[in-house]
């Protein structure tokens, strides 16, 4: 497992920037990045925009230079020498905080109890971005000589079309190598295919619905409005769905979950549409979702048995169901590494048409596969194991989409361990400190290893 690593002593270092990061930590969660287009002038909102500007001032202060990119579209910091470069890429944009009766703590006003820091963005991904940010500070520290310039790049819009991180790309230099710390201990060496797509049709059936607030996260509330509840309400009731009526609205609830692992969570779009469909709606929305997807997370119906060794399973998840003058379901699917997209399409697309429902891309991210004997997966993994001790488990596939997508040669690295839990899209988010503390070391070991 050591190969010709060689840990350097960074104890008193670490220990002294524990409190900084988490006081920086603090002031970005305080920052509500969510993405809220043009608003203000700025690309994403003057959220994520004060989010970048607060990063780099971070950066600043740790001794790192810095760049404000096309107003707003990305952001990067660097530090080191040479022609060779290591790119570490984080995003500061965080998805909605959904139901704010459902978290314990206000989401953009973070608290820490047991040892645990409360907030949007605490796992996903301010506060791995910054464990690796102060981790490169600690080497600093310690009079490390960097043979290859460092250089963060900081994403404004990762949770919905990734146009900051094209930016960058279309205007600045590219990363030899890198990691992006959005994922995962030991790190993650495959990435599922990334379909979002839109199912629509004109609305016929008369109902008014609204679900969900992101394609990629698992919908925690459906509300249908209308005057006439009692059949619906019996009918939940019968299937054991939660549920509570507000004069016109009836709101069903459900468990938020991230789309790469639907089933973690309860969708409430799915189960409103059971209910609903059970009554004998006439809304092609609804039969879809209720007759081809229901509660079932790997769309097996659709698609058959959809899966790679690689990968794992397809899995399929409905975040959001708008139905006004038109119907608009929207759709977040995770595709096994070595399964076609067209065959995905083209299943998903027959289904639709069968309800009136026609199919309309909304974005695609390609998959990535790196080899477990490529140089950088070897490397960050035995970095990994003699920090952490853990031999054992090995590198993982996901079906969650990070920028490692978004160049050569990157991975995504940490900062979540192994059976930590995972509230990246859910309420109480939270990051555990103690552990955001050992990633900083693993980050600050394997920045050094790979900058020799």
């Amino acid at each position: 497992i050591q190969g010709c690593i060689m840990l350097i002593n960074l104890t008193p270092q670490l220990q002294k920037q524990q409190a900084s990061l988490r006081e920086a930590l603090v002031d970005l969660i305080r920052i509500p990045s969510v993405c809220d287009e043009g608003a203000g002038g700025f690309p994403f909102g003057p959220g994520v925009d004060n989010a970048l500007r607060k990063v780099l001032e971070i950066a600043g202060g740790l001794g790192f230079r810095t760049h404000y990119g096309e107003g707003g579209y990305y952001g990067y910091a660097e530090v080191g020498e040479g022609q060779e470069m290591l790119g570490i890429m984080g995003h500061l944009d965080v998805v909605p905080a959904g139901n704010l009766e459902d978290w314990a703590t206000h989401p953009f006003d973070p608290v820490e109890r047991d040892g645990m820091l409360y907030g949007r963005g605490t796992q996903d991904d301010k506060g791995p971005t910054l464990a690796a940010l102060f981790a490169v500070r600690t080497l600093m520290d310690a009079g490390v000589t960097f043979n290859k310039r460092i250089r963060f790049i900081f994403g404004t819009d990762e949770e919905t079309l990734w146009r900051g991180i094209q930016r960058y790309k279309e205007r600045e230099e590219i990363p030899s190598m890198g990691f992006t710390p959005d994922a995962r201990f030991p790190l993650v060496y495959a990435e599922k295919g990334l379909l979002q797509c839109v199912l629509e049709a004109k609305n016929e059936s008369g109902l008014r619905i609204s679900g969900g607030s992101a394609f990629n996260a698992v919908p925690d509330s459906a509300t249908l409005y209308s005057t006439h509840h009692d059949d619906l309400a019996e009918e939940l009731h019968s299937l054991k769905f939660d549920f509570a009526r507000n004069n016109e609205q009836l709101i069903v609830t459900g468990q938020a979950a991230h789309a790469m692992e639907p089933e973690c969570g309860v969708n409430a779009i799915a189960r409103l549409c059971i209910g609903l469909d059970a009554l004998g709606t006439e809304s092609g929305a609804v039969r879809f979702i209720a007759r081809e997807i229901g509660e079932d997370p790997y769309a097996t119906r659709i698609f058959g048995t959809c899966e790679d060794k690689p990968s794992g399973k397809l899995r399929l998840n409905v975040g959001k169901l708008d139905i006004g003058d038109t119907e608009h379901i929207s759709i977040d699917c995770r595709i096994p590494v070595t399964v076609p997209k067209e065959k995905v399409v083209r299943k998903l697309s027959a289904a639709a048409q069968r309800y009136g429902l026609a199919y309309r891309e909304f974005d695609w991210l390609a998959p990535i596969y790196l080899p477990l004997d490529h140089f950088l997966i070897k490397t960050l993994a035995r970095v990994y194991g003699l920090i952490s001790g853990d031999l054992i488990t090995p590198p993982i596939a996901t079906g969650g989409a990070t920028y490692a997508r978004a160049m050569d040669n990157c991975v995504a690295f940490g900062a979540l361990f192994p059976n930590e839990p995972n509230t990246e899209h859910q309420p109480n988010e939270r990051a555990v400190l103690k552990n955001l503390y050992r990633a900083m070391e693993i980050y600050a070991q394997a920045i050094y290893e790979l900058t020799r």
